[in-house]
């Protein structure tokens, strides 16, 4: 993982929407970390704006999160739209 994503933020985010800290395979524990890398890419991009490593790394997470709210979706629209309004990704 990169620098601005400490393991203790990471077990945050996994024990809160994935259930457990220790499960990193849930979509839903992934779209939220997908979310927050997003964001601190986000700012990083409007001081450095430039720095297109970061934009296609940022990018690429941007179309892994689409994926998997795809994914969401179509197995459990319930649990997508309370991921969704969770975190505030749609408007």
């Amino acid at each position: 993982m990169a620098e601005y994503l400490p393991k203790e933020k990471t077990e945050e985010i996994f024990a809160k929407y994935g259930g457990s800290a220790k499960n990193t395979g849930s979509a839903e524990g992934q779209v939220a970390l997908f979310t927050f890398r997003i964001a601190e890419l986000s700012k990083h991009l409007k001081t450095n704006n430039k720095d297109q490593s970061c934009r296609r790394t940022l990018l690429t997470l941007v179309g892994k999160r689409r994926r998997l709210l795809a994914y969401l979706m179509k197995k459990d629209i319930v649990q997508y739209r309370e991921l969704i309004k969770d975190l505030g990704i749609r408007r």
